[in-house]
């Protein structure tokens, strides 16, 4: 029988590599995209992109083999359906958020935000869940709790927009995690953008009614020119491709390899957020940062020890992958 180091080098986890590297990276790039079809009323762009989202999905789930017959299930499912609802209220907050922090160039609190979210999800966990942590992770946690401090003296106020980014998706998780493997990926995702998509909508045709002139919401239209206006589905497809590309990954590889993943999107949006816009790092933010980064290590740290002691961990968790769903961030 083949362990599961041999599994790694077989081509459909060479190809769940991939896949894996190619949705963070997309999701990385989120900030560029989101700056380039920006609008005076981030409202705006966040209304097209649960609109759009939802036109996508509908066509994949068409598309898919089974699709509908899923959809319909959960649809019926009154546990699933008030859950999913939930976590689409979540999601909007987090979605929002991120775009309103590329808009007022905060896109590196947007990344610390992400950094921080595996170390929320872990605070959830114990809080919420009664879950015991190991000392690494206690270790980890103390570590954030000190460079949250250390931001909040340097900003003069709380860093808001990584917190509520990092504890929208951390109980989003939690939504997500109460629904079990019952509900893929991309049904959530239609479920969840077809109720926000009512809002969505009358905001959208209200915006380009100039009812929210003063308020800045235009519309893409009023605010466009014609490339932008008209290649606006790019914004649907960076929601929804990402996605794709990660359940085909976790398809095929253990989840534990896949999370090793999830920090390349922080990354590459710290990188975006100092380099392209320019963004402030005082003394005060960097050694913030660098304390999360080092609590990020340190669970990263944690997390391969208790592999390499442990290695049935590597093929459960692959088994998991196959029957879980698999989340998606901003």
């Amino acid at each position: 029988m083949a362990s599961a180091d041999d599994q790694v080098k077989t081509p459909a986890n060479s190809a769940g590599l991939v896949q894996a590297f190619l949705a963070y990276s997309l999701w990385g790039a989120l900030p560029i995209v989101f700056a380039v079809y920006m609008t005076p009323n981030p409202v705006d762009l966040l209304a097209w992109r649960i609109v759009l989202a939802l036109g996508i999905t509908l066509v994949t789930v068409a598309i898919v083999r089974g699709g509908w017959r899923r959809l319909g299930l959960v649809l019926k499912n009154r546990r699933d359906h008030l859950l999913l609802i939930l976590a689409g209220h979540l999601i909007a907050v987090n979605w929002g958020l991120y775009i309103y922090a590329v808009a007022s160039y905060r896109v590196l609190e947007a990344s610390l935000g992400y950094f921080i979210n595996p170390l929320m999800t872990i605070v959830l966990g114990v809080v919420l869940l009664g879950e015991r942590l190991r000392p690494l992770q206690w270790i980890a946690v103390g570590v954030s709790l000190v460079a949250v401090i250390i931001l909040t003296i340097d900003y003069g106020n709380l860093p808001w927009v990584s917190l509520t980014l990092a504890i929208s998706f951390a109980f989003y998780g939690l939504v997500k995690n109460k629904l079990g493997p019952t509900v893929d990926s991309l049904t959530g995702l239609t479920v969840e953008t077809m109720w926000l998509s009512i809002p969505s909508t009358a905001w959208i045709v209200l915006a380009s009614m100039g009812v929210f002139a003063t308020a800045g919401g235009i519309g893409v239209f009023g605010s466009f020119d014609t490339l932008r206006a008209y290649s606006l589905p790019v914004i649907g497809l960076v929601t929804v491709v990402p996605l794709i590309l990660f359940a085909g990954a976790a398809a095929r590889l253990p989840l534990s390899t896949v999370g090793m993943f999830q920090y390349i999107a922080p990354i590459a949006q710290f990188l975006f957020g100092y380099f392209v816009f320019e963004e402030v790092m005082s003394t005060g933010r960097w050694i913030g940062f660098i304390l999360v980064w080092v609590a990020v290590l340190i669970l990263i740290g944690d997390a391969l020890r208790q592999i390499r002691q442990n290695p049935k961990l590597r093929i459960k968790t692959s088994q998991q992958s196959r029957e879980e769903k698999v989340d998606y961030q901003a």
